[in-house]
């Protein structure tokens, strides 16, 4: 919870936590959600504050249905309605406080933390821990996705064909032979156009074989990221709905691999680690 540091400011304790690369500040914030969209601009900027993707801004829930709600501001101090990988991550720094709890409910000798977010509430089952490390292994159901036809948006210089897919946030995912092209460019090209009036992110996809993808991740309100769990299962729906590859789907981007398995609902497992915790000085 935030503190006082004399009359000039306030001490915010956080914990960073690392998603195949993709970071998040995760910070205690009870009711003081006033200031969540200016304060996490400085804490993520990585120069003047502690650097991250986004922060979650959580705290313990009032309802039956989800042990902890979270809130997810973006770098750039825009809400955005859930990631994947930041929601493994509330899930992982729950867990590390609330282990009892958590293994008492789901039974079994597993544990299951269950993280509302602005998609809804997320059950994330643990499967795997290392002994030594906080690091977690967590398998988390995404819901049902919706696609759309395939989609082409007209540039000067080209035209631009992708599918749109929707997977609690909005995707747009566009097939390429390699990453040898300024793709960073053409995400953001892409994200400024009218027809996605509240943004949207943006993924470029190479098919690697029957099951398996290569991604490179241009996520709304942060830029290029090394990874993103709602874009991974984007990506993986898009390549399954095109029959490029069959489910269950590895996906490879530049943080690490995930694996997507799409039944009716999309499912997806990946490593959650915290990385460090301190505080954050706000004069």
């Amino acid at each position: 919870m935030m503190q006082t540091i004399g009359h000039s400011g306030l001490r915010i304790p956080f914990v960073k936590a690392s998603g195949c690369g993709n970071t998040f500040l995760i910070v205690e914030s009870g009711n003081d959600a006033e200031r969540a969209a200016e304060l996490t601009k400085r804490m993520c900027d990585p120069h003047t504050g502690v650097g991250a993707d986004g922060v979650e801004w959580i705290s313990a829930s009032a309802s039956s249905d989800a042990d902890v709600d979270a809130r997810l501001i973006n770098a750039d101090g825009s809400e955005a309605e859930i990631s994947g990988n930041g929601t493994r991550c509330v899930a992982a720094y729950w867990l590390s406080r609330n282990a009892s709890a958590a293994a008492g409910r789901a039974g079994n000798g597993g544990s299951s933390v269950r993280v509302r977010t602005g998609a809804g509430v997320k059950n994330c089952m643990l499967t795997s821990r290392a002994d030594s490390t906080l690091e977690f292994q967590f398998e988390m159901n995404m819901g049902e996705p919706m696609t759309y036809p395939e989609f082409e948006l007209f540039f000067k210089s080209r035209t631009v064909k992708g599918t749109i897919v929707t997977t609690g946030n909005p995707h747009f995912v566009v097939f390429v032979n390699d990453f040898n092209f300024m793709w960073q460019k053409m995400g953001e090209e892409i994200q400024r156009e009218k027809c996605f009036p509240n943004g949207t992110n943006v993924e470029f996809v190479q098919v690697l074989g029957d099951s398996e993808i290569a991604c490179r991740f241009f996520e709304r309100g942060v830029g290029e990221t090394k990874s993103s769990g709602t874009g991974s299962c984007a990506s993986a729906v898009a390549a399954i709905v095109s029959r490029a590859v069959k489910s269950p789907v590895r996906v490879e981007a530049q943080g690490g691999s995930q694996e997507v398995r799409w039944e009716k609902d999309v499912f997806l497992r990946g490593p959650a680690q915290i990385i460090c915790e301190g505080e954050f000085f706000d004069f």
